[in-house]
């Protein structure tokens, strides 16, 4: 089949690289002309795709990057997998909205369109729905297929990718949800179909407001316990123990990526915008986990006062600046708020991250710098952040005068953990 992936990202990418190796003929769809550059000339910006992989799906003909929205033309299946962020705590829904008026010149009788993209309930069939019939003159369910199918990526992990993941597949009639499964089924291993589009768009907001509550939790009782003389991660690994009843999260400088300081919120902006009410566990939530920068740069100041030292004018090196280990994505990363507030107080910031390249996020006074014997001793203080498993702990702990572990990975003199 002709297929067409919309947003070519950490999300659009594995699943076209995915649907070329089986034999589909992708067309990778982006604005971004650069990126498009960088995937004809087979170079991969996104760890679950190597390079190789990549190049060989070019070789093969099998997949081509593209910014012309010509090249959408003659679809059989088209998937969208564009940014949603938040404005203002209003979600932005302008990427989906474009890309449906992009599909709907080439939507053709018999074709299936799925949205990707988190976002609210209803999305689906209330918003992206409507602007394919509106743009196409075709009826969503009569002439094409349409439904919902979440993104579960989860970059970086070793053992659950794209493949191997369980995929939530959903249609708004019968027919769009066995043309559906059908196309996943033959890029997945395990295909989950429900009702509708819109417990497909919930579960995925449940998944992440699951994980938000609950790493807000641990955040908040690490802070206490701190307080209380307690070490919080020793109670952390005895209460995961229990074989039942019980799911292990850690504290850590906050949350970052699309998932967590965004998507919880959009089933928060529904709830009140239809129901007049608010989802207090996600404003809760959203409070705690956006505010441990705040309480990672507090706990910086109090180690360096009691060295007698100021924060401003003092050299500081962060280790890591994507917001999950083993990969590059910075994407609301805390360690870019933990970076501003400390250039804003005085402190000369130097950051260490081997696989952050990008550098647009990145604050223009940071001074990048490798992890190296003289610069870990030369720092005033090292904040772990990110815990890669390409950092030399051995060596940060032998070199580093003063350590603030927010990861809970080292051991010794002068290390403070979070």
């Amino acid at each position: 089949m002709r297929v067409v992936v919309v947003g070519q990202g950490y999300v659009g990418l594995p699943l076209a690289i995915r649907a070329a190796e089986t034999g589909h003929r992708v067309v990778g769809y982006d604005v971004d002309t650069e990126r498009v550059k960088k995937l004809g000339a087979g170079e991969s910006y996104v760890e679950d795709v190597s390079s190789e992989r990549l190049k060989a799906a070019l070789e093969a003909g099998t997949f081509r990057p593209s910014d012309s929205a010509r090249d959408c033309g003659g679809f059989d299946v088209a998937v969208v997998t564009v940014p949603t962020p938040l404005h203002e705590g209003v979600p932005d829904l302008r990427y989906i909205e474009e890309s449906a008026r992009v599909l709907a010149r080439y939507l053709r009788p018999g074709a299936t369109v799925v949205l990707e993209s988190t976002t609210y309930p209803g999305t689906t069939q209330e918003l992206f729905g409507p602007l394919l019939e509106d743009g196409s003159g075709l009826i969503a369910g009569a002439d094409f297929h349409l439904g919902y199918s979440p993104e579960r990526i989860d970059p970086g992990n070793p053992v659950w990718g794209f493949k191997e993941t369980p995929k939530v597949v959903s249609g708004i009639d019968g027919p769009s949800l066995k043309a559906i499964r059908d196309f996943y089924a033959g890029l997945v291993d395990t295909t989950v179909p429900v009702d509708s589009p819109k417990e497909a768009e919930l579960a995925k907001l449940l998944e992440n407001t699951f994980r938000h509550v609950n790493i807000a939790l641990v955040n908040e009782i690490a802070m206490f316990a701190r307080h209380l003389d307690i070490d919080v991660w020793q109670a952390i690994d005895a209460a995961s123990s229990k074989p039942f009843g019980f799911m292990k999260f850690t504290p850590g400088p906050g949350v970052g990526g699309h998932c967590l300081p965004i998507d919880p919120s959009y089933l928060s902006w529904r709830v009140q915008r239809e129901l007049g009410q608010n989802f207090r566990f996600v404003e809760l939530a959203n409070d705690i986990n956006s505010h441990m920068p705040e309480y990672v740069t507090r706990r910086l100041i109090e180690a360096l006062n009691a060295r007698k030292k100021a924060v401003n004018g003092s050299r500081v090196l962060l280790l890591g600046l994507a917001y999950k280990k083993n990969t590059g994505d910075a994407r609301e990363s805390p360690a870019l708020r933990v970076t501003r507030l400390l250039l804003d107080m005085g402190a000369e910031v130097r950051a260490a991250d081997p696989h952050v390249v990008e550098s647009r996020t990145l604050d223009a006074r940071l001074i990048r710098v490798e992890p190296t014997r003289e610069e870990l001793a030369a720092a005033d203080a090292v904040v772990l952040l990110t815990d890669h498993d390409a950092f030399d702990y051995r060596l940060v702990a032998e070199a580093a005068g003063l350590v603030l572990d927010c990861r809970r990975r080292l051991t010794g003199p002068g290390i403070e953990v979070l």
